[in-house]
This record gives C-alpha cells, structure tokens and sequence, in this order.
C-alpha cells in the first residue's frame, strides 16, 4: 500500500468567470468545454497509465454531489469516495479531511492533488512529472507541480524556485498574483513558474506538517469526518465542526510555512481555463484563428470564440470577439474584457436574477428539466426522468400543476391514488396536493410536460413528505 497513489480531486469551484455557461447550478467543471467528456471526466481519465492509482477521492459542495457520482458513473467509476462540503472553506480544509479520509484503515498511500477544472494537452508529459514528484514524496518531501511559464501572466500566482536541477527544484517563496510589471520582471530574471495548484505527498506527512503549521484546521477537520454521516453513496461532512474551519488555502495554512517543499516543473500545455480567452486558446480553430463550437456562419471574422449549441450564430466582421449562445442568455464581448464577466455575474446574482445562479436546463438525481416559456400566472417545463428514477413527494401553496406524459410510461402518485399514465394521457394537481412522479422503466426515459399555473414558480416553493435520494427542503431540490 505504501506505494499507491489516491487521487484527491478538488471539485468545489463556482466557475463564474465562464458565465453564461459555467454558473453556480452548473460550474464548469461538470461541463465537457473541448472534449466530450467533462472536466471532471477528463482530470480522472487522464490518470489511466499511470501505476498504482487507487480510486479517487473527490471533494465538491453538496448540491453538485448528484452531478458528480453520475458523471463518475459514465466513465466507468463505480467506487470513488465523495465528501461532500455544506459550504466552500478554501483547499486546506479539503485536501486535509481527504488525507484523513485515506488513511483511516491504517494506510499512508500517496496523494495527488489535482483540481477538477484544469486542461491538460501533453498525458505524457504529466505522468513523467507525477512519476518524479511520486518518488520525492517517498522521502517525505511536500511537492507541488509548477508550470513553465509561456507569458507574464497576471492571473496565476508564481513559485520562486532554485535551479538545482531540470526535475526538482527547491522552493524559495510563493508569490501572489503579480501586476504586469512585476510578471514581466519574474520572466526576464528567470527561476519563477506559474502555481499550478497541483501537490502531491504522503497522507500521513502532510497530517503531520498540518499539525505543526496550522494545527487548528487538522483538529476541526479531524471532528468534521469523526461525525460525518454516510448518505447513500456520499460521506456528508459534520456541519456544525467544519463551519468552525478557517477558510485558508493549502499554500498559506502549509506550503509556505514548511522547509519540506520542493517544486517539480511541469511542461503539458496546462490551463485552468480561468476565463474565455484561455479556453479560445486551448480550443482548435480554423484558418481564420477563430474557435467554433456549435452551428455558426461566419464572414470575415478572425480570433473569435463563438459558442452557439442552441441556435445558428450568424457573425460578421468580427475580431477578437467571444459570443456564447445559450437558451436564455447571449453574452457578446471582446476578449480583453470578457475577464470582467464576474462583476456582471455579481449584479445578476445581487438583484435575484435566476440567469445568475442557474441553467435553463437544470439537473436533478431523477434527470432533468428544461424551463420551456414563463409569463403571467405560467410556467411550462419538460420534464425528463431517468430509469428508475422519482420525484419526492412533495405539495405547493402557490401553483397548480398539469402534467402530460409525451414518452414512456409515468407511474403517478396523487393524493390518496395511485395509477399509471402513457403517452398522451394526463392529470392535474390542485394547490396543496400531495403528488409525485416515478419512472418505473429499467432502460427507458420517460418525458412529461408540466404546465404551472399559480402566483409563484420558485423551487423554494415545495412542501416534501418523503424523498428516496435523501433530499432536504431547500432552494436547489425539487
């Protein structure tokens, strides 16, 4: 065991600086940005080749755990341990509980860090680096992969290193985001790579620094797991412990306080697609440099990320432009400022907008639903549910409903009865009745279309009487 990686995949970002399509709901790594696979998908299919890699432990916020084990599931992963955060306390906290998680039946395996979020183009290259920096940890070393930096970036911060050797080097300092200045300065002197975020170490080395560096946050960690509860395929975190963690990232609470740290560079075309002008770089592109996902007709434009899934985009004369089409959001901008998206994710979010949080398309443990059209007094969905699959039990005090049954076969239950419906039959749910809606098919999806009518549509808006995913009331559950 002594010479098994586990992976610990850190999946709790909100991903807003990819808005419209990265959003609260639904960030973005649960969302396949230039593969078909999801970035998710893709940081644990990039471990295939490498030895002695265990399954993962995946750390994410709760209300993204149904996103997680399903997308595990379609890749093959049927075993990875899940912890799930009530709320987001920084990398320290999470890498810590998932070390206390590894070695909880007496185990020291190595971990490797990695984020959910991040490009990397050249495998090889990576598993050479995780090769060298696996045999460090060995010695007790706390290792952390920097990048070999391509331009005076200002949005990473930087490791300054001593050049001992082409595959380790010892760190000297890390440094925060600098401004353009100070990055053109750490390129020209040389001895500075970009902070990947990436670590790895023995599980029981880094308890042990933890305790010396940042003992309290080892100690509210260690209660957080004592008194979490296993929930179906998910280790629930202790709330009342892990709220008293400081919120400290892995660097501060620990990597620039230990003398054990050394830094394997790393050069794999690495990118943690931290906003458009990023993704438009790892995305191919035609002749004209412009990167295109979806359907889009274009004339004279150059350098442009356009992505249009949903409709045809139609674009001219553009340069240096990102257009992202999505079924209730067009964002246009030039790729200088499209970095600011955040501060307009910022005023969406502040004045309650829905568009600021959550897709059209939003996904549940049952499957999913698509709000269709909305307008005074209405709201239409459809509904889709996948084998197996059922909405709670649950009532509203603001809205009626009338379901219609377009594919498959819907087991219904209402108030005291209980009775099937197929394809183009239907029922209606008065205000205050208890319903529900179940998929009893083993292979086949059943879709319905739901017609609202009442004084308010929020998700909030459910009385639940009984759940089979163990769901508690709140604004994300339906």
């Amino acid at each position: 065991m002594q010479n098994c990686i586990v992976p610990v995949i850190l999946s709790g970002g909100s991903g807003t600086r990819l808005w419209p399509l990265s959003r609260k709901q639904l960030p973005k790594q649960y969302l396949p940005l230039v593969t078909d696979n999801t970035m998710l998908q893709e940081t644990i299919l990039r471990l295939d080749g490498l030895d002695n890699v265990l399954d993962p432990i995946i750390v994410c916020n709760n209300e993204h755990r149904f996103l997680v084990a399903t997308q595990c599931q379609q890749i093959g992963l049927e075993d990875s341990t899940i912890l799930l955060e009530p709320f987001g306390r920084g990398t320290a906290p999470a890498i810590i509980i998932a070390a206390l998680e590894a070695i909880k039946n007496g185990e020291n395996p190595t971990l490797l860090v990695l984020s959910a979020d991040h490009i990397i183009q050249n495998i090889k290259a990576f598993h050479d680096a995780v090769h060298i920096a696996g045999e460090r940890a060995e010695l007790g070393e706390l290792v952390t992969f920097g990048i070999k930096p391509t331009c005076a970036h200002t949005g990473y911060g930087y490791i300054r290193h001593s050049n001992n050797n082409d595959n380790v080097c010892h760190v000297q300092a890390f440094v925060e985001k600098p401004d353009a200045k100070t990055a053109e300065l750490y390129i020209r002197q040389g001895g500075y790579l970009w902070n990947s975020g990436m670590f790895m170490f023995k599980a029981k080395t880094l308890i042990k620094e933890m305790k010396v560096h940042s003992p309290a946050i080892v100690d509210f960690a260690t209660k957080a797991l004592e008194h979490a509860e296993c929930d179906l395929d998910f280790i629930r975190l202790d709330k009342e412990s892990f709220e008293l963690l400081t919120s400290d990232s892995i660097d501060c609470a620990l990597m620039e306080k230990s003398d054990r740290v050394v830094v394997v560079p790393l050069d794999a075309g690495w990118s943690d697609v931290g906003e458009w002008s990023a993704l438009h770089k790892v995305s191919g592109k035609d002749k004209d440099g412009n990167a295109i996902i979806g359907d889009a007709i274009t004339q004279d434009v150059k350098n442009t990320y356009i992505h249009a899934k949903h409709h045809m985009v139609a674009a001219i004369g553009l340069q240096d432009m990102v257009v992202v089409d999505t079924p209730d959001v067009t964002f246009v901008s030039t790729k200088g400022k499209a970095k600011e998206v955040g501060k307009m994710v910022e005023r969406l979010q502040t004045s309650g907008k829905d568009e600021g949080f959550f897709h059209r398309k939003v996904y549940r443990p049952w499957g999913w639903y698509d709000r269709i059209d909305r307008g005074n007094g209405y709201q239409v969905k459809s509904i889709c549910v996948k084998p197996g699959g059922k909405l709670s039990l649950q009532s509203h005090e603001c809205r009626a409903e009338h379901w219609i049954v377009v594919k498959g076969e819907a087991k219904i239950t209402k108030g005291s009865d209980v009775f099937n419906l197929k394809v183009n039959q239907s029922t209606y749910i008065e205000i205050g009745e208890k319903h529900s809606l179940e998929n009893n098919s083993k292979s086949e999806y059943l879709e319905v279309i739901e017609v609202q009518s009442g004084t308010y549509f929020g998700e909030d808006d459910i009385v639940r009487y009984d759940d089979m995913y163990d769901r508690h009331l709140s604004q994300e559950d339906k």
